[in-house]
């Protein structure tokens, strides 16, 4: 792509940004052909953001020309991401094997799985990316100041990366059906509502682990059951591999503690006044100074030093 190629593209979003920050888009099918005449390259998508620029065209456009053409470049700058080695090897397999049944799961199955991709490993997202909104019942719409407010943060939040415009994502509903969830649990918008809606906005934007982002937005965690997760269930692989390590080493630590020693009556618990002890001695001072004695309550877990 020469660069006057790229400027192209950028002149063109900035006119559909203007579009949409003035709700008129009066003349965006003339942009949109223009772009479906641009070569485009991954990196200008990235570098240009267009895709976000034609995905708002495309939401508030009551033109079918206009958004049957935004959804059509859209699902073609995907293939961008596969490549064309994997588009090849996908043809290959597909003139191999004999299309499946219409109906067959098998048939459901390939219509699915082809539409998803990410734009990191894409075995984070086998999940069908246009059909998620069809999986998921659609949030009521609320006239609540405090629960919309929080839909556009979390419709924000799953805009982090272009993750949501190469998957074809509609954040806008995503992040609807998310706060939908968690308003159902509380029946009420108090602090522990906002909480639980605070901790999905920080985890959807922790740039260490944009796979749970990914995964939310292709529908491989449904929007009901990111609205539960836990802390330690959004965490990515690589917190949780530290947090398990560190457990590991803390019960390693305690079986040693328990296990080391010598078992004694002679020391009496401060705290739960029983003899049932283990003790060791360590040199921590010069050598001509006593050891010291650390006792350990094998009845509480209370741990003292003896001198």
């Amino acid at each position: 792509m020469s660069a006057a190629g790229g400027e192209e593209i950028i002149r063109i979003a900035k006119k559909m940004e203007r579009m949409v920050q003035k709700k008129n888009t009066v003349g965006a099918l003339d942009l949109l052909k223009e772009l479906k005449n641009l070569p485009m390259t991954l990196e200008l998508l990235q570098s240009t953001r267009i895709g976000m620029s034609v995905n708002a065209i495309r939401k508030q456009s009551s033109d079918e020309d206009v958004t049957s053409l935004a959804k059509s470049l859209i699902k073609s700058w995907k293939k961008l991401l596969d490549g064309p080695s994997a588009e090849k090897d996908t043809e290959e397999k597909k003139k191999e094997q004999p299309p499946p049944a219409q109906n067959s799961p098998e048939a459901k199955e390939e219509s699915s799985s082809s539409s998803c991709s990410s734009s990191g490993r894409k075995e984070d997202c086998a999940a069908p990316s246009e059909s998620f909104i069809t999986s998921f019942p659609r949030a009521p719409s609320t006239s609540d100041p405090v629960r919309i407010k929080c839909r556009e943060l979390l419709a924000t939040a799953l805009k982090t990366g272009d993750d949501y415009i190469t998957i074809g994502a509609d954040d806008e509903e995503l992040g609807a059906q998310i706060e939908e969830a968690v308003y159902q649990e509380f029946k009420n918008t108090d602090a522990k509502y906002k909480n639980r809606v605070r901790s999905r906005i920080a985890n959807l934007k922790d740039a260490k682990n944009p796979n749970l982002r990914r995964n939310v937005l292709c529908g491989n965690i449904a929007p009901d059951v990111f609205a539960r997760m836990s802390a330690e269930e959004m965490a990515s692989d690589e917190l949780k591999e530290m947090r398990k390590n560190l457990t590991k080493e803390a019960i390693r630590e305690h079986q040693m503690a328990r296990t080391g020693g010598t078992q004694t009556d002679l020391f009496s618990c401060g705290k739960c006044k029983k003899k049932n002890c283990t003790y060791t001695q360590v040199q921590t001072r010069s050598a001509d100074e006593p050891m010291t004695t650390f006792v350990f309550c094998n009845e509480c877990g209370n741990r003292w030093k003896f001198c």
